[in-house]
C-alpha cells in the first residue's frame, strides 16, 4: 500500500536493544540496613518479588548511563553514532528542569545526532517514546532514531519511605529504531487518566533544594494499593487494544514485556490477559527493581540474553505510571 502521494509506505522496526546497569547493586538486607527501614527481605519479596536493585554511584548520572546504553545499542545494530538521526530520552528522574536529557546524551555522542527530545510520561515513557520513534521513522522525517530510557530513581525516592524506596532502582536501556519494509512496531494504544493523577506524583524541583511553595522535599509519593487496583482494572484492556491494532492474537506472542512495576502485578496482568504458557514473561524487576522509563528496554535486554531464541518473535509491551498515563504496542524483537 502506498501513501497519498504515491510513495511506498515506510514502516519501522527495532534493530537492537542494550542496557547499562550501575556497578553497585543492593539486596534487600543491605537496603534495609543502609536506610534504617522498618522492613525485611521477606516483607519486600512477599509484596514485590524484588530481591536486588541497581544503585547508581555519583558519577553514574542519567547522561552517563544513557550514553553507555546508547553506544551499546548502536554497536549491536551494526551502526556508527553518525548513522543516528535523532535521540529520544524517556525519564522521570531528570532533576535539571532547565535542560534536556536527550541533549545531554547527544552532547556525549560525536558526531551528535541533529534531533533530541525528552519524553515525560513516567513509567509509560518508553512505550510512549517508542510510538514517537515509530511515527518519526515511518513518516520519513528520520531514518534511524535512538530511544533511551534512563532513571536514577534513588534521587527522587525518600530513603525512609518504605513504600517507595524498596521498589525502585537505577539504570538505562536503549533501542535503535529504523525504517523497514515490513511493520516491526505496531501503532500504540495509549492514553491518560488525569483524574487519577494523584496516585503517583512528584512535585517539580530537586529534593535537596525544594522550590518556593513546595511543601517538603519533592520526593516521589505513591498510593500503592489504589494504583495497583487502577492498573488491574485498566491496563489489560489497553493491552488487548494494542493486540487488536496489531492484528495479533495472544497465542501468537513469543513474549510479554510489561513495565516492571512489581512481580505480583506482572503475575496479575498475565492472568488477566489469559496469556498461554508458551509466552515468555519478562520479570527483570526481581533483580533490577522498578526502573520506571528504563524498565522495558532493560527487561527486553535481559530476556533476550537469557533466551536468544526469542529474537524475531512478537512481543507485547505495556507501560503505565504517573499521570496516570499508559501505552502498549506489539513489536518484533531484535
Amino acid at each position: 500500500m502506498g501513501t497519498a502521494d504515491g510513495a511506498p509506505r515506510r514502516h519501522a522496526r527495532i534493530l537492537s536493544v542494550a542496557a547499562y546497569h550501575p556497578v553497585r547493586s543492593l539486596d534487600n538486607d543491605e537496603l534495609v540496613a543502609v536506610h534504617g527501614l522498618d522492613s525485611s527481605d521477606g516483607w519486600i519479596r512477599a509484596r514485590s518479588g524484588i530481591r536486588t536493585r541497581g544503585f547508581a554511584a555519583p558519577h553514574e548520572t542519567l547522561a552517563f548511563m544513557g550514553e553507555r546504553a546508547a553506544r551499546r545499542a548502536v554497536r549491536r545494530a551494526g551502526l556508527a553514532v553518525g548513522d543516528i538521526d535523532c535521540v529520544l530520552a524517556a525519564t522521570m528522574s531528570h532533576l535539571d528542569d532547565g535542560g534536556s536529557l536527550a541533549r545531554a546524551i547527544t552532547d556525549r555522542l560525536r558526531p551528535a545526532p541533529r534531533g533530541a527530545l525528552d519524553v515525560s510520561a513516567a513509567c509509560a515513557g518508553f512505550s510512549t517514546g517508542l510510538e514517537l520513534a515509530r511515527c518519526l521513522v515511518s513518516g520519513g522525517e528520520f531514518g534511524r532514531v535512538l530511544l533511551v530510557g534512563a532513571e536514577r530513581m534513588s534521587d527522587i525516592v525518600e530513603a525512609a519511605d518504605r513504600t517507595t524506596s524498596v521498589l525502585f532502582g537505577d539504570g538505562a536501556g536503549a533501542v535503535v529504531v529504523a525504517a523497514a519494509d515490513e511493520p516491526g512496531i505496531s501503532a500504540a494504544a495509549w492514553g491518560s487518566d488525569g483524574a487519577q493523577g494523584d496516585l503517583l506524583t512528584r512535585a517539580p524541583g530537586h529534593p535537596a533544594d525544594p522550590p518556593p511553595g513546595v511543601s517538603g522535599p519533592p520526593y516521589l509519593r505513591m498510593r500503592g494499593p489504589e494504583l495497583y487496583r487502577w492498573v488491574m482494572a485498566h491496563v489489560p484492556e489497553n493491552a488487548h487494544q494494542a493486540l487488536r491494532r496489531a492484528g495479533v492474537a495472544p497465542g501468537e506472542l513469543s513474549a510479554f514485556i510489561p513495565h516492571q512495576a512489581n512481580d505480583r502485578m506482572i503475575t496479575g496482568l498475565v492472568k488477566a490477559l489469559a496469556l498461554p504458557p508458551t509466552v515468555a514473561v519478562a520479570r527483570d524487576v526481581v533483580h533490577r527493581g522498578n526502573t520506571s522509563a528504563a524498565s522495558i528496554p532493560l527487561a527486553m535486554d535481559a530476556l533476550l540474553a537469557e533466551r536468544p531464541g526469542l529474537s524475531g518473535g512478537l512481543a507485547l509491551l505495556t507501560g503505565f505510571g504517573a499521570g496516570v498515563s499508559y501505552a502498549a504496542q506489539v513489536v518484533r524483537l531484535p
